[in-house]
């Protein structure tokens, strides 16, 4: 899965350590996340999307089945 949250969060002027402090991760899983070496629990992935106030489809790609 694909995301768009590096480009949202420079388009918006923030840190990784900011969005990190208002989602309540570590800077490190948004780094995770940003590098697609992390895919978010539903739970965080419907944070994100009401912190940038959009739609999780906005944000998250699905590139089919990878298995």
């Amino acid at each position: 899965m694909k995301n768009k949250i590096e480009e949202i969060r420079k388009v918006r002027g923030l840190r990784q350590e900011e969005l990190a402090e208002a989602l309540e991760v570590s800077r490190q899983t948004i780094s995770s996340l940003e590098n697609g070496r992390y895919n978010p629990s539903i739970l965080l992935a419907f944070k994100i999307a009401a912190y940038f106030d959009m739609q999780i489809e906005e944000i998250f790609i699905c590139e089919g089945d990878s298995e």
